[in-house]
């Protein structure tokens, strides 16, 4: 009787370890990667800012930025969440395409190019429904005559569609 008793208490222990250590997996810390969208005093109705962690530390970089040819290391592009960085942009629709073009010149970077990478952005819509704005990774160059970056592809999902590392 001691044995079932013990044998039954350790599945009993197990169970709600492996439990615990399944929700541990689980949880994930809120996001800095997200959208904001403040009111805006003029006739455009709203500004919206794209706020990211991106890139990675140099020391531990060979070259991830590749531009003519040649690679080499740029702080605050491409993977990794090193540098928090934002930027003002506006969100054009046309169907199903969705691009958001910079705002500010200089906000990213003084480059002529940004490396974005992939990343899924949190929003929370004017009904309080929270979707995820995703930004494929590419390489955008900035527009000769107006300086801007313009990020293409990019869609809305409930569940983000990449793992922002």
């Amino acid at each position: 009787m001691k044995k079932i008793f013990t044998l039954t208490l350790l599945t009993v222990v197990l169970f709600v370890a492996c439990e615990k250590e399944d929700a541990i997996k689980t949880h994930r810390e809120p996001s800095h990667n997200r959208v904001i969208t403040m009111p805006s005093y003029d006739k455009t109705g709203s500004v919206t800012f794209l706020q990211v962690q991106i890139g990675h530390d140099g020391k531990t970089c060979n070259g991830c930025v590749t531009n003519n040819g040649q690679s080499f290391h740029i702080n605050c592009m491409g993977d990794g969440n090193y540098c928090a960085t934002s930027a003002a942009v506006q969100l054009q629709q046309a169907g199903a395409t969705i691009n958001a073009t910079t705002t500010d010149t200089f906000d990213l970077t003084s480059e002529d190019f940004f490396l974005m990478p992939n990343r899924s952005l949190d929003y929370v819509d004017e009904k309080n429904n929270h979707y995820y704005l995703n930004i494929p990774g590419q390489m955008v160059y900035r527009d000769t005559a107006t300086l801007q970056f313009t990020f293409t592809g990019l869609f809305f999902s409930e569940a983000a569609a990449y793992e922002n590392d």
